[in-house]
């Protein structure tokens, strides 16, 4: 089932795409948080007798104010992190030890997040390099503290992309990923969230492409780090709760990877496919 959170009549609301329209969820669940945690009833919560055209509603991020800080997963293809150990931009890079033997892991503040089609600031008066980086998210459905990998996918509701945009210069300067990643605006996700029953996360073709030009294209298959390795670390000694997002890392061909870099600049349009989840589309200024 595909679930967005949206506007309409200056309030927020969510519900579910059925046959093209939205079919929405009762008042009490405009956060969907608590649609999450209802996420055994979707079906019996949606209201057929009172759909409303996409065209009518303003679309939000599936998740627009997060509880807590976006979890990021740093380095998790083989080509770009040896990409970035080669773009000068990675603070203590080592040749030839550009794979980590541990997961990389950062987090982005609940500010972060845009909507699907909002504009993004550059915010030129703080950094010249901002890069954009495709990455499969997923949306945590089930608590869970020393989670094992074999029971990792049952604790997952659902999945949707999110743009990990980035301050180069910034990450390198400050030798560590927080600045760089967690400026305003800077966690572009949506277009919507779609339940774990209908995706095959371990198959997706990720596609990234800036002004119409492909930049990355990719499959979850490739991730260094798979999906349960990845909870079974994040949540060793630390407690995951409904609503909380993990990104699981980008592929190759970021701004970076280009010799010289070809970093965002304004009137730049960036579009995001993953096999299932739709297209996220935002512009840069």
């Amino acid at each position: 089932m595909k679930l967005i959170s949206f506007d309409i009549d200056g309030a927020l609301a969510t519900g579910a795409i059925i046959d093209g329209q939205i079919a929405p969820f009762p008042k009490n669940l405009a956060d969907m948080t608590d649609v999450i945690r209802h996420a055994e009833d979707l079906t019996g919560l949606t209201n057929d007798s009172g759909r409303i055209s996409l065209e009518d509603v303003t679309l939000r991020a599936p998740i627009p104010n997060p509880m807590r800080n976006i979890i990021c997963v740093g380095k998790n293809y083989r080509d770009h992190a040896q990409e970035f150990s080669r773009s000068g931009f990675e603070a203590g890079a080592v040749a030839n030890q550009e794979i980590d033997a541990f997961p990389a892991v950062f987090t982005k503040l609940p500010t972060s997040v845009a909507d699907p089609g909002a504009t993004i600031s550059l915010h030129s008066n703080i950094t010249e390099c901002v890069d954009y980086e495709i990455e499969l998210a997923l949306v945590i459905g089930k608590a869970g503290c020393d989670i094992a990998p074999q029971d990792a996918f049952s604790h997952i509701f659902g999945y949707t992309i999110v743009n990990d945009v980035t301050a180069r210069d910034r990450q390198k300067n400050h030798k560590q990923w927080f600045l760089g990643k967690t400026l305003d605006g800077f966690c572009p996700m949506g277009p919507w969230l779609v339940t774990a029953d209908e995706v095959d996360a371990e198959n997706l073709d990720l596609e990234s492409r800036v002004n119409g030009e492909v930049r990355q294209k990719a499959n979850t298959r490739d991730l260094l780090f798979d999906i349960p390795t990845l909870l079974a670390t994040i949540s060793a000694g630390t407690t995951l709760v409904p609503g909380d997002i993990i990104a699981t890392g980008t592929p190759a061909g970021v701004g970076i990877g280009f010799n010289p870099p070809r970093f965002l600049k304004t009137g730049d349009t960036v579009s995001m496919t993953i096999t299932g989840l739709g297209e996220l589309h935002n512009m840069f200024a």
